[in-house]
């Protein structure tokens, strides 16, 4: 990859190429960890307008499909398909995360045993 490109706008870039369906990036979605922004919770109405702002652009992100959208590059059922497939991927890393936690809840000691 060049400076600059990540494996989605890479990916992104293909598909408007023709070098790839929508189908397959859709699945190299599903199959990727994406980066999940987890902010603290407000403790003041400043804190919670901060949140509000959504930042900068997160490279290799759910930001480069958005951007990818919002430039044209996208039509509006390519943008639904790559949004539901990100949203898959959110879904089984959470529950990946549950299983894991759940898993070293079981292996703790139970008390008074």
């Amino acid at each position: 990859m060049r400076a600059g490109e990540t494996e989605v706008s890479v990916l992104l870039a293909a598909l408007r190429a023709n070098a790839v369906t929508l189908d397959e990036v859709a699945e190299q979605f599903r199959r990727r960890t994406w980066a999940r922004s987890s902010r603290p919770e407000p403790r003041t109405y400043r804190e919670m307008a901060e949140q509000l702002d959504p930042g900068l652009p997160v490279p290799g992100s759910i930001d480069d499909v958005t951007s990818a959208y919002d430039r044209g590059d996208l039509t509006a059922d390519q943008y639904d398909v790559l949004a539901r497939a990100i949203a898959d991927a959110f879904r089984a890393g959470a529950e990946q995360a549950g299983a894991e936690r759940g898993d070293a809840q079981r292996e703790l000691p139970q008390a008074g045993s």
